[in-house]
């Protein structure tokens, strides 16, 4: 008798110590089916890949998710719900979608963007857009003839602003008194810009300026040097371009390989 009591304890510790060992790989039995922590890891690092911070009050909140899919996922499956088409459609596209940005993050961890790079990148735009900036203002009519009379007009004393809101066809500009704010001239059509780079500070054109879009009157009420933010103020800008750039090239290239019929 004493033995078998003693056989019955030994039992009853092992089955405590074998459920104690499962739920430290689970973090609940749901009907009978072990959940493990392994999910709670895997929906952490989402949230963490998403930029949120995984707090010890959000490590409930996940278990409770878990948990409640897990519930979920258990209904579907006992309604037959994973045998639609319309299930299988949806798990094939997901499938699809996770591949690719798997293809994709691993494109762009083997060829990240450089110091040198970023760098270089810098460099071209400071030489695309350093110089001089101009503040100017214009006035766009239709023809050469229009231009001119306003040149006359403003030579004896006409306010440009007024003339501006009144008669230029830009309506950007136009609604205020021609100011085009400061800008480096290679923003401009060639021909605006050539005329821009030949004025001094208060000048106006001598002659109507010809464009594709009609006749501009200019005048440059002052200018500076380009104030162009610094490489550290515009590297983050600048990394995220040309990832997106050598991404979209790399897209390209598998599409021109295949073979499409």
């Amino acid at each position: 008798m004493k033995k078998h009591f003693l056989l019955a304890t030994l039992a009853a510790g092992l089955l405590a110590f074998g459920a104690q060992g499962a739920l430290a790989q689970n973090i609940a039995i749901v009907n009978g089916k072990a959940v493990p922590k392994a999910r709670v890891e895997a929906l952490a690092q989402q949230v963490a890949k998403s930029g949120r911070p995984v707090t010890p009050e959000m490590e409930g909140q996940l278990r409770e998710e878990v948990i409640a899919r897990e519930v979920f996922m258990q209904e579907a499956e006992k309604r037959g719900l994973s045998a639609s088409d319309d299930y299988k459609v949806q798990m094939e596209l997901a499938r699809q979608t996770i591949l690719i940005r798997e293809l994709f993050a691993d494109f762009q961890k083997k060829n990240p963007v450089t110091d040198a790079d970023l760098k270089g990148e810098y460099d071209k735009f400071v030489a695309a857009n350093g110089g001089k900036e101009y503040k100017a203002r214009h006035i766009l009519v239709e023809n050469e003839a229009e231009a001119k009379t306003i040149i006359a007009s403003l030579k004896k004393g006409g306010k440009f602003e007024d003339i501006a809101k009144k008669q230029s066809k830009d309506p950007g500009s136009g609604a205020k008194g021609g100011d085009l704010d400061w800008a480096n001239p290679s923003s401009y059509v060639p021909e605006f810009s050539d005329a821009l780079g030949k004025l001094a500070k208060g000048q106006l054109t001598d002659t109507p300026v010809k464009s594709q879009f009609g006749f501009h009157v200019i005048r440059v009420d002052d200018i500076r040097t380009a104030q162009l933010p610094a490489f550290e103020e515009v590297k983050p800008q600048i990394a995220q371009q040309m990832q997106q750039q050598k991404l979209a090239a790399f897209q390209e290239e598998l599409r021109k390989k295949a073979k499409i019929e």
